[in-house]
């Protein structure tokens, strides 16, 4: 008997990773892990948090990537290096939300600041008056740490999603089609009131994760003929517990509202995957004469089926751990995220599922292998 077909000898290794804010160091540790196994990927796809890791990754050699992710992330970190001051769950729930509001404060470090002065001084129409802070800082930042030179060159494929102010389109810059720069990236991680448009080409955007947070049906609708190895990266899980009090109903909300649509998006697959095999099945039963007709001829060749491995790994909050949980950027909190990241992948790729997985019979296959005792 032939030993099974293993699913990543011509698969296209595509990293997704949502939009999350400060918890978007996980997306770092796990590209860390993923550049210990030699596993850079071919095409990296993001939404705010995670378009400016993407563009991070893409926008460097393998070998600097994950020097220059923790250039960005040391820097982002920078304005709390000091650590919690007692041990215990409950002192850490008090320094995250003073470190939370601290950073809402004074803003953060190469990446943005308060505006001076406040929005509600200028003109309505000025472009002061759209926000609470200026992101003059991350221009600099991305400028300083990416070779767009590079992202240009298409050697890493390069997505990133914003929404369009004026006509409410999700739209997509991608440098298969796009001359990418900052304001690329930038306009994907615009999240207002926050932080103000970011106008492309004489059109004003915000931040894609306002329609959706994740590009994963992005990448399964633009790529229908090369087998797929995704790793998603999901930053607010969708799953969790009834909350008990206002705070924890607000981060629930928060974890719902940005959770990644991964099942809404594989259970489409498998729809679209039954409706192809459908397809070819009829088309063998069909005479030559109606084989050659245009419509026939046309859904023969969309009705190809590219197999998709989808690799999830979903940030788990702490307890303590709150609906700021997305601009707490404390130094001592992004080494964890970072770490929990570099775990998540390291497990993953150790598993015997992972391993052991052969090229995918029903066109979509999901492995979620960090799963705890919340889940």
């Amino acid at each position: 008997m032939d030993e099974p077909e293993r699913a990543e000898r011509d698969e296209c290794r595509v990293l997704v990773l949502q939009g999350g804010g400060a918890l978007g160091a996980y997306q770092a540790g796990i590209a860390e892990a993923m550049q210990e196994a030699a596993l850079s990927p071919e095409w990296v796809a993001g939404i705010s948090i995670g378009a400016i890791n993407a563009a991070l990754i893409a926008g460097n050699p393998p070998e600097r990537r994950v020097e220059r992710l923790r250039a960005f992330w040391d820097k982002v970190s920078s304005g709390i290096i000091v650590s919690p001051w007692f041990p215990g769950e409950q002192a850490r729930e008090v320094f995250n939300a003073w470190s939370a509001a601290f950073g809402a404060a004074v803003g953060v470090p190469g990446f943005f600041a308060p505006r001076w002065p406040p929005a509600a001084l200028y003109p309505p129409g000025a472009p002061q008056a759209l926000s609470y802070y200026d992101t003059a800082p991350l221009r600099q930042t991305l400028e300083e740490l990416i070779d767009f030179d590079r992202i240009n060159r298409r050697e890493t494929r390069l997505s990133v999603g914003a929404v369009n102010v004026r006509t409410g389109n999700f739209v997509y810059f991608d440098n298969h089609r796009d001359r990418i720069g900052p304001e690329h990236v930038m306009a994907s991680g615009a999240l207002p009131p926050g932080f103000p448009p970011v106008e492309i080409d004489g059109e004003p955007y915000w931040d894609g994760g306002i329609v959706s947070n994740t590009p994963l049906q992005y990448v399964l609708d633009e790529e229908r003929a090369r087998d797929l190895a995704v790793f998603q990266v999901d930053l607010f899980s969708a799953r969790g517990p009834v909350p008990r009090t206002l705070a924890e109903a607000a981060e629930r909300e928060k974890d719902i509202r940005f959770s990644s649509r991964t099942r809404l998006n594989t259970d489409d697959q498998i729809e679209i995957h039954r409706a192809k095999t459908a397809f070819r099945r009829l088309f063998d039963k069909l005479p030559p004469e109606l084989r050659q007709d245009p419509d026939v001829a046309f859904l023969a060749e969309v009705s190809h089926q590219n197999a998709v491995t989808i690799l999830q790994l979903i940030y788990r909050a702490k307890n303590y751990e709150s609906d700021a949980k997305d601009y707490e950027f404390s130094r001592a909190t992004m080494l964890e995220h970072w770490k929990a990241g570099r775990h998540d992948m390291r497990r993953s790729l150790r598993h015997r599922r992972w391993i052991e997985r052969c090229r995918p019979d029903q066109g979509v296959t999901v492995f979620d292998l960090t799963r705890d005792a919340r889940d």
